[in-house]
């Protein structure tokens, strides 16, 4: 698989990991010893840029939380709850959304969760904790993944358990592909390809105005929508199709400093999912644009950029994932001009401009033109 994180963990595997968790809180008491769980700290002054993995992990910063304080108390007991809901959910072969495990804590009594980030961090330090992923327990998003079209075929499980073979351009409507929220081999087989590569796009009218103009297949490429900030699984699959099918990843978004995160979770890795970004990241993706210099080729139409915009820009000129000195360049010619502009501005010059001229030539200069 081309991947340095550790391999997925079977049914049996993830249920011993669960105990271990409970395990170390009953051993303890067992002594006399206050229950405790120990974790990684998760913000920002203990995440630093692996240089030679090319992502965001964790440091060596330990804490423990423990039942000492009622606080620490409480988030022990809405673990053991977590652990025992999962693993029923295995038993029974069932899933569930964050959302309604949040709902479910109703019944917790002291274990009650007081808001859904409570029970999503939760969720995240168990994840860390085992070495076990999010699908492994069986918990899943509220928003959807992504949506696919091009010529690629996939083999998906049913709900019956049946293998489904689709093709992304041939057996879907105008909407494309949904990918599901669990992308692993148990649940999606990458089958067969004929592309030369991916692109991944930010808004759902960019998507759309290439699928109308056929860009998917004049340019023999994967389109896929990113939904805004991309969930786990459109990332997973991103990486996985980068991995299985050595296919470049080209990023098409807005130009601004929002923008240029949504590409750096996807070639890097996020804050929030420091501890797989070894997995979730595809390091060899692209920016391909909208980019600064773009504003002046193009003559784009474009927006003031608002003060959150400005200490965005002046953030990222010292975040690791930008420190090339293309990204360099960009940033501060965007401080210059003072401006952004959206995928959209394209259409000053009518509707298949982006197909016609604009991605050809941005697709050219590095070298995947066709």
């Amino acid at each position: 698989m081309g991947m340095s994180e550790a391999p997925r963990k079977n049914r049996k595997q993830v249920v011993e990991a669960l105990h271990e968790v409970a395990a170390e809180m009953h051993n303890r008491m067992q002594r006399g010893d206050p229950p405790r769980m120990t974790l990684p700290v998760r913000s920002k002054t203990n995440i630093s840029f692996d240089n030679k993995l090319g992502v965001f992990k964790y440091g060596k910063n330990k804490t423990v939380r423990d039942a000492t304080k009622l606080g620490s108390a409480r988030q022990l007991l809405r673990t053991l709850h977590i652990t025992e809901f999962i693993e029923e959910m295995i038993d029974s072969e069932k899933s569930s959304t964050l959302r309604e495990m949040y709902y479910i804590s109703e019944g917790w009594g002291n274990g009650k969760f007081g808001s859904q980030n409570e029970s999503n961090n939760l969720a995240e330090d168990l994840e860390i904790v085992t070495k076990c992923l999010r699908e492994d327990f069986k918990l899943r998003p509220e928003e959807d993944g992504a949506r696919i079209i091009g010529n690629i075929t996939v083999e998906e499980k049913n709900r019956r358990g049946e293998w489904m073979r689709i093709n992304c351009r041939d057996d879907v409507g105008d909407s494309g592909y949904g990918v599901p929220y669990n992308v692993e081999e148990e649940k999606l087989k990458l089958v067969d390809e004929d592309i030369d590569f991916v692109m991944a796009i930010e808004t759902g009218g960019m998507f759309d105005r290439l699928i109308e103009n056929g860009f998917d297949e004049e340019a023999r490429c994967a389109l896929i929508h990113l939904k805004g900030q991309p969930a786990r699984s459109t990332r997973r699959i991103i990486r996985r199709i980068s991995d299985e099918w050595k296919k470049p990843v080209v990023v098409f978004a807005d130009c601004d400093p929002w923008s240029f995160r949504i590409y750096a979770s996807i070639a890097y890795g996020a804050i929030k999912t420091a501890h797989i970004s070894e997995y979730l990241a595809t390091k060899e993706a692209t920016y391909l644009g909208i980019t600064a210099d773009d504003i002046l080729a193009y003559d784009l139409p474009s927006d003031d950029l608002t003060k959150q915009d400005i200490g965005a820009l002046e953030a990222e000129l010292s975040d690791p994932r930008f420190n090339t000195g293309w990204w360099q360049e960009q940033i501060k010619l965007m401080q210059e001009l003072g401006k952004k502009a959206e995928q959209q501005s394209l259409a000053k010059y009518g509707l298949d401009f982006v197909t016609d001229t604009y991605l050809p030539e941005k697709l050219d200069t590095i070298g995947l033109g066709y």
